[in-house]
C-alpha cells in the first residue's frame, strides 16, 4: 500500500482515542494518560458509548460522528468484534489513519456473514481508503514530537533509533530496557497483526522523512517479499538496520507457510535476504539490545582485528574464544606497541602480547596508560576493557578514570564490568558517557561482532563485480521456453532427464556426455559408444524431480545400474529397471532410459548446486556439499537471485565445501571461480525461465579437469515473484544515431562499474557540473555501487553503449530515474559524453526513459536543470516538461506529466501537498 496517509500516525495535530475510560484496566484511559505525560500539544478527544462528559479531563463524545470535527488519527481499544463497524464509521467520517490496539482469539472467527473479523476490518479500510494500524498493536510513539499513543508503562525517551517491531510486548520490553540504558527513539512503532499497513511501509516511511540513524526491525512473519527487500535495501544505504527474527526453526514459525524443497530450515533464507539487504541479524532479544547499544555509540570500523586489556587472564582467555568462535581476530601488535608495553611500568602475564593482562593489582591509572598505548596501534580496531572489581582497583573508579580520558583513546572502545554490585555502578557510568557495556566478555565480543558484520554486508552492497562469464540472447531464452511449454501442454510437471540436459547446455553448464533411448535395443547400439564401465539410469516422473530423496539411495529403487560392461549387460539392466518401476510405481510410463560413463577418480568432490522456489521470497539459489550424504552434512547454503560473481563467491566461500577446496585443490582460486560462474548461470536459468520451478544438479562433480554435471532434475509451475528484481532484458534495444553509430541502449548492471568510470574520465568539468550541480573529479566506490547497483522497481537506468571493432565497449550516455516509493514522482538526470552532443542521443534516452515510466504507472517525471545548462532546457521544452524557474535553489524545475492521478491521495501528493 505504500506510504499513503502514513504522515497522519506519525505527525497527527488531532486524535480520537475510541473506547476510553478512566476504568483501572482501560487501554484507551491508558493511551490517553501517555498522551498527556507525553506533552501532546493537538486536541485530544475520548469515544465511548457510555456517554462520559470528559476522561482524564479530554473532552468525549458517545458516537464518532459527535466529534467537532474530523482527527488526524484515531486509536481504536474497544472491543474486537465492534472493529469493522468503527473502520466503516471513521474512514466515512474522513478520517485518514486509525490504530487497532484491540485484538484476541476471535480475529479469525468465521461465524459472521463478510467473512473473519480481520477479513472485515480490511474490506471496510479499502472502501474509504483509510490506513489501519493493527490490530493488537502496541501503538505509535514519536518522542520528539511528544506523541505517546500506546498504553506502554512507562515514558519514552526521544533518539535517533526507530524501533519497528510485529509484537506489542517486545516493543514494551525495548521500552523498559532503552529507559534503564537511556537510549532514546525516534519512532516506536508495533504493527501487532496488521491488515493494511505492512513493515515495508513502514521501513519506507522512516527512510523518507525520519532522521533515524538506525532502525531496529523485530519480525515475525515476511508477506511481499519484493516490497521487504526493497524497503530494506534502500533503508540499509542511509542508516544502520539491524533485525531480530523469531521462527528460526521449524518448531517455532507459525507462518503456516509450505517447506522449501531442498530447504531443511527455512530461516537460512530469511538469513540470506537479510545479508543481501545489509542487513545485521541477532539471534535474540539480549543480542539485540546489546547489538543496538554497540552499532549506536561506536565509529564505524575498518576491521574485525580487537585487543583486549584486563585485570586477569581467566576473562581476557574466555573474551579470546568467543572471538575467534564468532570468526573476529585478536589483533596482533606492531613493534612499537610490543616495545611501549614492555618498557612500561606494567605487570603483565605475557609482556608485549594481546591480550594485555595487568594482573589484579592493576590500579585505575594503569588501566588507561595501557589503554592509550594499545588504542593508538594501527593493527588494531577496537579495545575491549575486561575487568574484575578488586581492592587496589574498584570498578566505579576505573570505569570513572577510562571515561574520564577517553579521549586518548584512538579506537572505539568496549567495556565489560564483571560482576553484579559492584559492576553494577561501572556499568553506569559507563551508560552516561555513551561507552558500550556488558555483563559479561563473551557478550562483549558478541556485540563487537555485530559490528564487524555490519562492516562486512555493507561492503558486499558497495561491492562492483567483474564481468559477468555469461549472457544469454533472446533465442537461447526462446529455445528453453518452447521446450518448458511443451513439456506443459503434455501435462508433464517435470522435463526428462535429457531435456534438462539441454536447457544446462544451452546456458552453459556442462554436463556429463549420455546417450538417451527408450528400449532395450537402442541401449545397445548406445553401449557401443562406451569404452569404459557404464552407468545405467530409468527416468520415469517420479525420478525426475528435483530435491527428492530416499533412505536407501544406493538400491535399486533409485533407478540407477552402475559398472556395467557390455551391451549384454545393458540390455539386462534395462530389462532389471523397467520390472523395478513397474512393481514399485504400477502405471507409471517410462519416459527414457540414459546410459553414461561411470564417474569415479580423477579426486573428484561431489557437490550440489540447484534452483528452488520458496512461498515467500521466491526462487533460491541453493549451494553445498552433494552426492547421497547432502542432507546428512547440512551443508546446503542459499542465496537470492539475481547473482553476480562477487555474490555467488560470497555464498560459496560460507560453505564446507569451499573449505575443503582451498585445503586440497591445487588450484583452489581457479575452482572456487568455476563454481561462481555456474551459479550465476543458474541465477541467469532463474530469471529467464519463470516457468522453471527447481533445478538440482547432484551431484556435481569437480575434478582437476573442471565441472561436469552428472545428474539433474528440473521441474515446473506457474511464474513466481522474485525477491529482488532481475535484471530487466526485455528492455535492450539496439538504435542507430544521426552521425550512423550503431548503438545499444539497455538497463545498467553492477557489472558496468568499470564503463561508468571510463565515461566519468571523459566529460568535461562543464558537463560534470551540469550534472552533479557541483565539480566531482572522481567517483568513489560508494558513488560506483549507487550508480551502478540499483533496484529496477524503484530505479531505472538506461546507458548507451558501443561495441568498439576491437571487441571493447564503450558507455555514450546515460539517463537515470528514482521513484519515490508510492510511485507518485520519479526524479530524473541525463548526461551525455561531450564529443556526442547533437547527434540525437539526449533526446533517444530520455524518450525512452519517458515510455518506461509510463508503462509502470509513474504519475509525473520531475527534475532540475542549470540556469545556464541551455542544451538541457531546450530538450526538455522540446519533449513537452512545463519549465520554472526556482528562485530559492537558483535553478529551473522541469516538470512532465505521465499518467493521469486516479485518487484524492494522488492528486494532493502532485500538488505538493502533505499526505
Amino acid at each position: 500500500m505504500g506510504t499513503r496517509f502514513l504522515r497522519h500516525f506519525f505527525e497527527p495535530q488531532s486524535l480520537a482515542v475510541i473506547g476510553a475510560s478512566e476504568k483501572l484496566h482501560s487501554m484507551g484511559g491508558l493511551v490517553i494518560r501517555n498522551l498527556q505525560e507525553a506533552g501532546f500539544p493537538g486536541s485530544i478527544w475520548a469515544v465511548n458509548p457510555k456517554g462520559y462528559a470528559s476522561v482524564f479531563g479530554q473532552p468525549a463524545v458517545k458516537r464518532v460522528v459527535d466529534l467537532p470535527e474530523v482527527p488526524d488519527l484515531a486509536v481504536i481499544c474497544s472491543p474486537v468484534a465492534s472493529v469493522p463497524k468503527l473502520i466503516e464509521q471513521l474512514g466515512r467520517f474522513g478520517v485518514k489513519a486509525t490504530m487497532v490496539l484491540s485484538g484476541g482469539a476471535h480475529l479469525d472467527d468465521r461465524s459472521a456473514d463478510g467473512g473473519s473479523i480481520r477479513e472485515r476490518m480490511l474490506k471496510a479500510a479499502r472502501r474509504s481508503g483509510i490506513r489501519v494500524l493493527g490490530p493488537e498493536c502496541l501503538g505509535v510513539a514519536v518522542p520528539g514530537h511528544k506523541l505517546n499513543a500506546t498504553y506502554a508503562s512507562q515514558p519514552i525517551l526521544p533518539g535517533r533509533v526507530a524501533y519497528l517491531g510485529q509484537s506489542g510486548m517486545l516493543g514494551n520490553a525495548m521500552i523498559d530496557w532503552a529507559a534503564g540504558r537511556g537510549i532514546g527513539f525516534s519512532h516506536l512503532v508495533t504493527l501487532g497483526d496488521s491488515v493494511d499497513v505492512l513493515l515495508p511501509d513502514l521501513i519506507d516511511y522512516i527512510n523518507q522523512y525520519a532522521p533515524s540513524q538506525a532502525i531496529l526491525l523485530h519480525l515475525e512473519r515476511i508477506q511481499d517479499a519484493q516490497h521487504f527487500m526493497t524497503a530494506l535495501r534502500e533503508a540499509s544505504r542511509h542508516r544502520l538496520v539491524l533485525a531480530i527474527k523469531s521462527g528460526r526453526t521449524p518448531q517455532s514459525d507459525l507462518s503456516g507457510q509450505p517447506p522449501t524443497p531442498g530447504i531443511a530450515n527455512r530461516d537460512v533464507i530469511v538469513d540470506a535476504a537479510l545479508a543481501r539487504a545489509g542487513v545485521v541479524r541477532v539471534d535474540n532479544s539480549d543480542e539485540l539490545f546489546d547489538a543496538l547499544e554497540t552499532l549506536s555509540r561506536m565509529k564505524p570500523l575498518h576491521g574485525d582485528r580487537l585487543a583486549i586489556v584486563s585485570n586477569g587472564l581467566g576473562p581476557a582467555l574466555l573474551a579470546i574464544d568467543k572471538l575467534t568462535s564468532a570468526g573476529g581476530r585478536l589483533a596482533e601488535f606492531d613493534e612499537a606497541t610490543c616495545q611501549a608495553l614492555r618498557e612500561g611500568d606494567f605487570d603483565m602475564t605475557l609482556p608485549g602480547r594481546n591480550p594485555v593482562d595487568l594482573g589484579g593489582n592493576a590500579t585505575a591509572e594503569k588501566m588507561v596508560d595501557a589503554l592509550e598505548v594499545v588504542a593508538a596501534d594501527a593493527n588494531v580496531d577496537a579495545v575491549l576493557v575486561v575487568h574484575a572489581p578488586t581492592r587496589m582497583a574498584p570498578s566505579r573508579i576505573t570505569a570513572q578514570a577510562i571515561v574520564a580520558n577517553r579521549r586518548r583513546f584512538k579506537r572505539n572502545l568496549l567495556t565489560s564490568w564483571m560482576g553484579l554490585e559492584e559492576a553494577l555502578s561501572a556499568r553506569h557510568e559507563s551508560n552516561l558517557a555513551g561507552i558500550p557495556t556488558y555483563i559479561s566478555p563473551e557478550k562483549a565480543v558478541k556485540a563487537f561482532m555485530h559490528m564487524v558484520d555490519y562492516q562486512r554486508v555493507q561492503a558486499l552492497l558497495q561491492e562492483t563485480p567483474p564481468s559477468l562469464p555469461f549472457t544469454t540472447t533472446a533465442g537461447i531464452r526462446a529455445r528453453c521456453r518452447t521446450l518448458l511449454d511443451n513439456a506443459k501442454e503434455q501435462g508433464r510437471n517435470c522435463l526428462t532427464h535429457s531435456e534438462t540436459a539441454r536447457v544446462l547446455e544451452a546456458y552453459g553448464v556442462p554436463v556429463a556426455f549420455g546417450r538417451y533411448f527408450s528400449t532395450a535395443e537402442e541401449g545397445a547400439r548406445a553401449a557401443a559408444d562406451f569404452d569404459e564401465r557404464m552407468a545405467l539410469k530409468v527416468v520415469h516422473e517420479h525420478n525426475c524431480v528435483p530435491y527428492r530423496y530416499r533412505r536407501h539411495p544406493h538400491k535399486l529403487s533409485a533407478g540407477l545400474l552402475q559398472d556395467l560392461a557390455t551391451p549384454e549387460e545393458v540390455v539386462e539392466g534395462v530389462q532389471r529397471l523397467a520390472d523395478k518401476v513397474r512393481e514399485k510405481f504400477p502405471g507409471t510410463a517410462i519416459h527414457e532410459y540414459c546410459l553414461q560413463s561411470m564417474q569415479r577418480g580423477k579426486h573428484s568432490m561431489q557437490l550440489c548446486a540447484g534452483v528452488t522456489r520458496d512461498s515467500v521470497f521466491g526462487p533460491v539459489i541453493v549451494f553445498g556439499i552433494g552426492g547421497y550424504k547432502v542432507n546428512v552434512l547440512a551443508d546446503r547454503h542459499v542465496a537470492l537471485p539475481p547473482l553476480n560473481m562477487t555474490l555467488a563467491d560470497d555464498l560459496v566461500s560460507s560453505t564446507h565445501a569451499a573449505k575443503l577446496i582451498r585445503e586440497h585443490s591445487s588450484d583452489s582460486r581457479r575452482d572456487i571461480e568455476r563454481l561462481c560462474q555456474l551459479l550465476v548461470k543458474l541465477s541467469q536459468m532463474a530469471s529467464d525461465l519463470p516457468g522453471m520451478k527447481g533445478l538440482e544438479l547432484n551431484p556435481l562433480l569437480l575434478n582437476r579437469d573442471g565441472l561436469v554435471a552428472v545428474d539433474f532434475a528440473m521441474d515446473l509451475g506457474v511464474p513466481a515473484r522474485h525477491a529482488i528484481m532481475p535484471y530487466p532484458e526485455e528492455l535492450r534495444d539496439w538504435v542507430t544515431l544521426d552521425n550512423g553509430m550503431r548503438v545499444e541502449v539497455r538497463p545498467i548492471r553492477a557489472e558496468d562499474a568499470p564503463l561508468i568510470t571510463a565515461f566519468h574520465t571523459q566529460l568535461s568539468e562543464e558537463s560534470i557540473r551540469f550534472r552533479y550541480f557541483h565539480h566531482k573529479a572522481d567517483l568513489t566506490k560508494r558513488d560506483l555501487s549507487m550508480l551502478a547497483h540499483i533496484n529496477y522497481d524503484r530505479q531505472m537506468a538506461f546507458i548507451a553503449e558501443h561495441h568498439r571493432d576491437d571487441g571493447g565497449r564503450e558507455m555514450l550516455g546515460v539517463v537515470r530515474v528514482w521513484n519515490d516509493p508510492d510511485n507518485i514522482r520519479t526524479e530524473f538526470s541525463v548526461i551525455i559524453r561531450d564529443d556526442l552532443h547533437g547527434q540525437g542521443l539526449g533526446s533517444l534516452l530520455m524518450n525512452k526513459m519517458i515510455r518506461y515510466c509510463q508503462s509502470v504507472g509513474t504519475l509525473e517525471m520531475v527534475g532540475k536543470v542549470m540556469v545556464d545548462n541551455h542544451p538541457m532546457r531546450a530538450l526538455m521544452k522540446h519533449l513537452g516538461f512545463r519549465l520554472r524557474y526556482n528562485m530559492e535553489e537558483q535553478v529551473v524545475d522541469a516538470t512532465l506529466r505521465l499518467n493521469e492521478p486516479h485518487s484524492d491521495w494522488q492528486r494532493h501528493r502532485l500538488e505538493s501537498l502533505p499526505d
